[in-house]
């Protein structure tokens, strides 16, 4: 076990706050903790890819980037629609 591992497990914990926001928040709350969850999976996806040393790993945390920017955009076209 090394330290990116670790860092993501404790990344993997973060992710309860944010999930709690998403679930009970207003929907503009819960867009930005949404955010903030597709962040730390990332991130998550970066540690483990680091952890066990396989550069073919870091191509999910690339993609998973770019889902959570365009999916964050797409939902709050339908949010705003909605208001």
């Amino acid at each position: 076990m090394n330290a990116f591992l670790i860092a993501a497990t404790v990344l993997l914990a973060m992710l309860v706050l944010p999930g709690v926001v998403v679930l009970r928040a207003r929907p503009i709350d819960a867009i930005v903790a949404l955010g903030l969850c597709g962040t730390n999976v990332t991130l998550v996806l970066l540690c483990l890819a680091a952890g066990f040393h396989q550069s073919v790993y870091f191509n999910v945390p690339v993609v998973a980037a770019l889902c959570v920017w365009v999916g964050g955009l797409v939902y709050v076209r339908f949010v705003g629609r909605f208001r």
